[in-house]
Order: C-alpha cells, then sequence, then structure tokens
C-alpha cells in the first residue's frame, strides 16, 4: 500500500537546527515535542519505519521575501516520495502571478498558514489568491482551527472554511487537523458532509476517539485525507491511532492512498 502523508514539516539542512530549536520554544509549556530533527533525511528515515510511501512537505512563507528560497529550496528536495508545497505570502503583492510560477516549475500545491502569514481565510484581500489557485488547478493546504502557538484568534474557523468553499467550488482547499484544531464542534456544525477536504494531522489524541471516528464516518470518503504534521506528531503512531478506529478498509484506504493519488496524479472530485 502506497501510503502519503499530505501533512509534513522539513527545513534546508543548514537551518533545520535553528528553526526547530525556535519552533520548539514556543510550545514546550505545552508538552510538544519533535518526533525527528526536521531534516529531509529524518523525514524519509521516519517514513520508513512507519511504511509511508511519500510526504507532503508544507513550506510556509513568513514574509513575502522568502519565495524565492523556498521556490528554489522545494525543487532540488522534490523526488517521488518528498512532494513539495511551497508557498506565497498573501501580503505579497505579488502572490497571484507567482503562483504562476509555482505551477510552471511542476509543483502541486502549496501550503498557507493565517497564524503564521497574519491573515483571515475569508478576507476580501485573500479572495484572488483563491481564484488563481482554483483557474490553475493547485491544491492548498491551510492551517485550520487554532494554533497551539497563538491566542486563540478566531481566523480560519470553520465558519470562515464554508464560506471560501461556497465562494471557491472548484478550489481544492485541504482544511488540516480534522477540520480545524480544537474547533470541533463546529466542524460538525459548518463543515461534517459538505464537499471539503480534511485531512487529521495533530488531531486524534487531542479529542476522544469516539469524536474523532463520528467526523470521519459521516465525511464525504472522497474528501478525507491522511497528514501527521510530523515532526510534531510521530508518523507510525498516527498511522497505528488511525487504524485503530476501524473506519473500515474501503474508507481506510481512501484516505491513506486513494484521495492523495487524484489530488497529486490528477483531479480531485
Amino acid at each position: 500500500m502506497k501510503i502519503t502523508d499530505i501533512h509534513t514539516h522539513a527545513f534546508p539542512d543548514a537551518l533545520a537546527e535553528r528553526a526547530m530549536k525556535k519552533l520548539v520554544e514556543e510550545v514546550k509549556e505545552d508538552g510538544v515535542r519533535a518526533y525527528h530533527e526536521g531534516k529531509v533525511a529524518s523525514l524519509l528515515a521516519s517514513m520508513d519505519r512507519a511504511g509511508i510511501h511519500r510526504s507532503v512537505i508544507c513550506s510556509i512563507a513568513t514574509k513575502p521575501g522568502q519565495f524565492d528560497p523556498i521556490l528554489k529550496w522545494s525543487g532540488q528536495i522534490a523526488t517521488d516520495r518528498i512532494i513539495p508545497f511551497p508557498s506565497v505570502h498573501p501580503r505579497d503583492p505579488e502572490a497571484v502571478p507567482r503562483l504562476r510560477r509555482i505551477k510552471d516549475a511542476g509543483f502541486k500545491g502549496i501550503k498557507l498558514h493565517p497564524y503564521y502569514q497574519d491573515f483571515v481565510i475569508d478576507e476580501d484581500a485573500a479572495l484572488p489568491l483563491y481564484q488563481a489557485l482554483s483557474d490553475l488547478g493547485l491544491a492548498l493546504v491551510c492551517h485550520t482551527g487554532f494554533d497551539i502557538a497563538f491566542p486563540r484568534v478566531r481566523r480560519c474557523d470553520p465558519e470562515k472554511i464554508a464560506h471560501v468553499a461556497d465562494l471557491f467550488p472548484q478550489l481544492k482547499f485541504i482544511s488540516t487537523h480534522l477540520g480545524a484544531w480544537q474547533d470541533w464542534d463546529e466542524v460538525r456544525r459548518f463543515i461534517l458532509g459538505k464537499p471539503i477536504c480534511m485531512e487529521i494531522s495533530y488531531s486524534l489524541g487531542q479529542l476522544p476517539d469516539a469524536q474523532a471516528r463520528d467526523i470521519l464516518v459521516n465525511h464525504p470518503q472522497d474528501y478525507l485525507f491522511f497528514g501527521t504534521d510530523s515532526p510534531w506528531q510521530d508518523q507510525s503512531e498516527t498511522l497505528r491511532h488511525l487504524r485503530a478506529l476501524k473506519l473500515g478498509d474501503e474508507r481506510e484506504h481512501a484516505m491513506l492512498v486513494d484521495n492523495a493519488d487524484r489530488l497529486l496524479e490528477g483531479s480531485h472530485k
């Protein structure tokens, strides 16, 4: 089974130690730990231990000037097992034309993070970006829900996700963290059952298994993805936890293999 992890992180070798130290410092009081050192090689070793075929590495441009370095590095690390998703900054006046460069370079999508990039997902300024992503057929992995390192301001809650989905029905928008981290009652209210993609990273174990299973069995299986947020979750343990939910072979296979294959190799339903 060629499993895809749709949501991981890694950094250039020269930056990994400093970046990981900074990120761990931000969340250490919450008991968060890293399960590898933040390099592509250590992610690959984690994938091998877990039996994961490929991982999407999600980069975040925290300022417009990071676009070119991220794009260059993404091209350097891309293989059949490492699928980079570069990033643009929503406040960058060149964000929309930069998406064409991402598409022309052969990448399948981008990553946005409303907290680290200081925007609200359904603000007017972000809408041209979504239109361009839709037109280009690029996927968007977007942090959704609250974030452990930031105050609980509602930048990317389920109601806003549903608003974006209504405005851009062709946008391949993947909501992270089981729809919205630590906002799972609102996931049920605004997202559950709708044609909105969600992945499970950094969620299993964060809410009762019965609640997680209820969300996963009541959402269209073609819109569910396996993700871990590695190195912030252990890939092997997340995979074990997912299987322990006993979602059924067909739904589990869709999450682990089929939906990512369709997203990365073709077009999503």
